[in-house]
């Protein structure tokens, strides 16, 4: 009798063994095997799901066998309750384990926003207020709002946030998204106004930012911003008026057409420098790095005019009689 036992006892722990070693050898396939997916997919963790959860989640999508593998892995290393939210890509040939990896280390998917050099505030506004990824929190797109939920309030907007291309997951608020542009244009002009030349007509960087504004919309090509910030850096040390058209442009508003006409220079406002001396009294736009760079480091010599060729050059001239002919040669009846 005792045998029996003993040989049911050994038979018994065989089968019990052949069976471990069994689902060891299924585990291990299994959690090494590529999720049955035939492109690339998403999968969206929502706030409060389980490691649990998602596995079921994923035999349902029919992109695992059985969920209970994943399960034990996660709490045999300890991860199960590591999974972060948001939204990942899945490729073809990811594995459980590697996707398991994957929602513990959080790489979730990352949209771009890409706010370009010269935007003005408003323009940065609209286009955060209506990109799908980011949630809107701002309860309107006031200036005034905006800064007040960004923690200044009364601060003028325009020119504060930095034109770049931002990363981030869905789920990220409009607010978040501007602190960060805000932050980065803070961090920037920090950086260049620590190398800035000196004898500069600035007060502080925010003036530097302003005029940086101007620089950019003054030319889109690059080789010219130096020169450009030069001219009106010698017409500011000169007491001469800057007498830049994008100022006057901004001044004028939903009202500009496309065309500035002899009245508009005369416009009462203080962002129209051909009527008022000095610098306009916020930026008009917000400026690229370049662009701030050109402004505290800008090119030396005795260029106080230049006008457009037409093709997006500009013809630089030291004294007013070059210029006048310049104006001939360029533009007829031009009045710079």
């Amino acid at each position: 009798m005792k045998k029996v036992v003993l040989i049911t006892a050994a038979g018994l722990a065989a089968v019990i063994g052949f069976a471990l070693l069994w689902i060891k050898q299924d585990m291990n396939r299994q959690l090494h095997s590529p999720l049955e997916l035939e492109k690339e997919e998403v999968l969206i963790i929502e706030p409060g799901m389980s490691l649990s959860a998602v596995s079921h989640k994923l035999v349902a999508l029919g992109w695992l066998e059985q969920p209970y593998y994943l399960i034990y892995e996660g709490r045999r290393q300890h991860k199960a309750k590591a999974i972060k939210v948001g939204e990942y890509a899945v490729e073809p040939g990811t594995t459980p384990l590697q996707l398991l990896h994957k929602l513990i280390s959080g790489k979730v998917i990352q949209y771009p926003l890409t706010i370009p050099e010269g935007m003005t505030a408003r323009q940065i506004i609209d286009l955060v207020r209506n990109h799908p990824p980011l949630v809107r929190t701002l309860p309107d797109d006031e200036m005034q709002t905006v800064m007040a939920a960004l923690g200044h309030p009364g601060q003028n907007a325009e020119g504060r946030f930095f034109p770049d291309t931002y990363h981030f997951p869905r789920g990220t608020t409009d607010v978040d998204f501007l602190r960060r542009a805000y932050r980065a244009m803070e961090s920037v002009l920090n950086e260049e106004w620590q190398q800035r030349d000196l004898g500069l007509p600035y007060k502080d960087p925010y003036q530097a930012l302003i005029m940086a504004s101007i620089v950019e919309k003054e030319t889109a090509i690059p080789e010219e911003r130096g020169r450009i910030a030069g001219v009106f850096v010698r017409r500011l040390q000169k007491g001469m008026k800057l007498q830049t058209d994008p100022t006057v442009i901004y001044a004028l508003g939903e009202s500009y057409d496309g065309n500035i006409r002899k009245k508009d220079l005369s416009v009462d406002s203080p962002y129209n420098t051909y009527v008022h001396a000095g610098l306009p009294p916020t930026p008009i736009a917000c400026p690229g790095r370049d662009a701030i760079r050109a402004a505290l480091q800008p090119e030396s010599g005795t260029e106080l005019y230049f006008v457009a060729r037409g093709d997006g050059s500009h013809h630089f001239s030291s004294t007013l009689a070059e210029h006048n002919r310049a104006v001939q040669q360029y533009q007829l009846n031009h009045h710079r």
